[in-house]
């Protein structure tokens, strides 16, 4: 697991792979390259999450501030900021080199509404209107729980987030998780390919 410890270095012309995805139900032309989460292709839990939102998610807000949670080369905040021109979409992850990408796919894409930081670089009153993140689930149960309570208390109160976790990495041991953390609820949205997609909502 590299990509969430010892991030590489600035991105170098030679390190770029060119990957053709669809992102928000259209083509996407992007690069990746080696040191960030899923560098060969876009993740099967990530693909899952945004089919998923495009069946049954519900509308993306038009405006606000929509996060990206552990955005590697930037799939999930160039779908959303595709999907929603008008907010601002912050992709946060630990790796600069991963920051580094998706600033140049959305560059590459024509996106001027993404915006990518590191972690502590988020201005601590900044609130999110929504939240997608296929989450860091190998850096362990602890860190895993702290980093979602984290950013999971940034929602605004009638936001919610999407999560999207293989079974076999605990996707239902978190369901269970989260819906014991006042003061939010989590029930399975959906599941495919042996992922489950978790939606988080503040409890009534």
């Amino acid at each position: 697991m590299p990509h969430y410890f010892e991030p590489a270095g600035p991105v170098r012309a030679d390190d770029l792979r060119p990957l053709d995805v669809v992102l928000a139900g259209a083509p996407a032309g992007v690069v990746t390259a080696p040191g960030v989460f899923s560098a060969n292709r876009l993740d099967l839990g990530t693909s899952v999450l945004l089919r998923t939102e495009q069946r049954l998610g519900g509308p993306v807000p038009a405006a606000g501030r929509l996060l990206d949670l552990g955005c590697g080369w930037g799939p999930i905040a160039l779908a959303l900021a595709r999907l929603a021109p008008d907010a601002e979409v912050w992709a946060v992850d630990v790796n600069p080199r991963a920051l580094e990408l998706t600033a140049l796919n959305a560059s590459r894409l024509g996106l001027g509404n993404v915006r990518t930081a590191l972690p502590d670089a988020v201005a601590p009153g900044l609130a999110f209107d929504l939240l997608w993140s296929n989450p860091p689930i190998r850096v362990g149960k602890d860190a895993l729980h702290g980093l979602l309570r984290r950013w999971l208390d940034r929602l605004r109160p009638d936001a919610h987030a999407d999560l999207v976790t293989h079974k076999h990495l605990g996707a239902d041991s978190l369901t269970t998780w989260l819906g014991a953390q006042p003061p939010w609820t989590a029930q399975k949205l959906a599941s495919a390919k042996g992922y489950r997609v978790i939606r988080v909502t503040r409890a009534p």
